[in-house]
């Protein structure tokens, strides 16, 4: 199996190499880092990333382990067990945000994959006491919920720690870089979930999808405790105004209910906000439901079905860094038009989709969708979060963005569960139609607000101007959004 694990992972490490290789060649954003600083950085990113990375293995495993349990868990079963789920992540943000801001990412990503790996073990545990005959078939989809709910309590403290951590190491203009490497990280985390998850299924007891990445997530806790530090200053280098919103402002900390009311009260972050709520839609729209229709139509020999974590994962890569690239180099670290670019793909790619149900083209299609949804997810929950937020409210920032994802995924469960097919119905793709329809309007809704967002920039307290609002990059003038 090992062998087997690392034949699939080389075209990823390839095109990792490759994507490295570019960007390294590519013109320098020049902002004075020193040599030490960039290293240290890098051993402060990387465990965090990798950690993230097996979050996102320890949360979509569940639909790995829908497949191998066959009926046991219906259409509408996955649904209510992954709806549940989404909707505690995204209304955990409510407290987990603040929770972060006051305490540090390095603590809170500790208590992610502590608490991750704990519901894992549980979920383990479930499938194989089912298994053993010592857990009714009945009994496993109430189990899995309450199970799966708690995994996504700690795993919300996921996104807003690594994004809490790094906006104290990157500045505002490199920051579209690092989306980059954020849609690399969720990239290998479906990876993870859906091929090598995929793997231990089929060569192991299917509880073991479960108890590797719980044992993963244990391992880099570790790793996070000796590595990760909130801040330069924490290791004995120099902190640096990172330039976003919260530069120059030395002022008392707000409590979390201000900060979540100036927010609340920025058009802008919360057309980012809703912006994300449709890329959760989408994003598991397509990710979650491709495979399982694949398998219910009986197309899982096709290339990309077969493939669908490496297909993802190269696909998030290129997304990622092609949105984080372009956005720094030639859009001057505005995120609104690489969104814009990206939400046309997702709007273009689920009609499209629509036409192609029954044909092998559609695996490529969809793929295409994921480049898009992961590049503008890394866009916006992954950097403009830093960029608006600024480095002291990116944890409340974080969590009002990445929540309404979730709040999304949420709903998405729910309208797919109710709307889909089962039992033979699901066996014919024209049966499916349903499923791209239903993300038509979606996808034109979030294209049509990030368009709204072309121009928007943050303004620092430094500029003697309003903590939260966005300028017009040619202009001193606030923005309309």
């Amino acid at each position: 199996m090992l062998w087997k694990s690392f034949q699939q992972f080389l075209p990823i490490l390839i095109l990792i190499i490759v994507v490295a290789f570019v960007l390294a060649r590519l013109p320098k954003v020049e902002l004075g880092h020193a040599p030490k600083f960039l290293r240290r950085r890098v051993w402060n990113w990387l465990p965090l990333g990798l950690t993230y990375a097996f979050l996102y293995m320890g949360r979509y495993n569940l639909t790995v382990a829908k497949n191998a349990l066959g009926d046991v868990i219906s259409n509408a079963d996955f649904g209510t067990i992954f709806g549940v789920g989404t909707w505690v992540y995204g209304i955990s943000f409510i407290i987990n945000g603040p929770l972060t801001d006051r305490w540090g990412g390095r603590k809170t990503i500790l208590i992610s994959a502590i608490g991750a790996a704990v519901a894992n073990l549980a979920m383990g545990l479930v499938v194989y006491l089912h298994s053993m005959q010592q857990l009714a078939s009945e009994q496993v989809v109430p189990a899995l919920v309450l199970c799966y709910a708690v995994n996504m309590y700690f795993q919300s403290f996921g996104a807003v720690s690594i994004v809490k951590v790094n906006a104290a190491w990157f500045h505002l203009r490199e920051r579209g870089t690092f989306g980059g490497i954020f849609g690399i990280l969720i990239s290998l985390g479906i990876y993870f979930a859906f091929d090598i998850g995929g793997l231990i299924v089929k060569n192991a007891p299917t509880h073991m999808v479960f108890f590797v990445p719980m044992v993963l997530l244990l391992a880099f806790a570790v790793v996070d405790y000796f590595l990760v530090f909130d801040t330069p200053g924490d290791v004995g280098l120099k902190d640096f105004d990172t330039g976003d919103a919260s530069s120059g402002d030395t002022g008392p900390r707000l409590g979390a209910l201000e900060v979540a009311k100036r927010m609340a009260g920025n058009p802008v972050i919360v057309t980012i906000a809703l912006i994300e709520f449709c890329s959760g839609f989408l994003r598991n729209a397509v990710m979650q439901w491709y495979v399982i229709f694949a398998k219910q139509t009986g197309q899982m020999t096709q290339f990309v079905a077969a493939n669908w974590g490496l297909a993802n994962c190269v696909a998030g890569i290129l997304g990622g860094v092609f949105a984080g690239t372009i956005s720094d180099k030639i859009f001057h670290s505005r995120r609104g038009p690489v969104s814009s670019i990206l939400y046309g793909i997702l709007f273009v790619g689920s009609f499209f989709a629509i036409g192609f149900l029954t044909s092998p083209a559609l695996g490529w299609i969809v793929s295409f969708m994921m480049l898009a949804v992961i590049g503008v997810h890394g866009m916006l929950s992954g950097t403009a979060s830093m960029d608006f937020g600024g480095k002291r409210n990116v944890g409340v920032a974080v969590g009002l963005i990445d929540g309404m994802v979730y709040l999304g995924t949420g709903l998405q469960a729910v309208v797919y569960g109710s709307i889909l097919p089962s039992g033979e119905a699901a066996k014919d793709p024209a049966n499916w139609s349903n499923w791209p329809l239903a993300m038509v309007p979606v996808a034109g809704a979030g294209l049509w607000m990030a368009a709204k967002l072309w121009n928007a920039k943050p303004v620092s307290k430094a500029k003697q101007m309003p903590h939260f609002e966005a300028t017009d990059s040619a202009s001193t003038q606030p923005a309309k959004s």
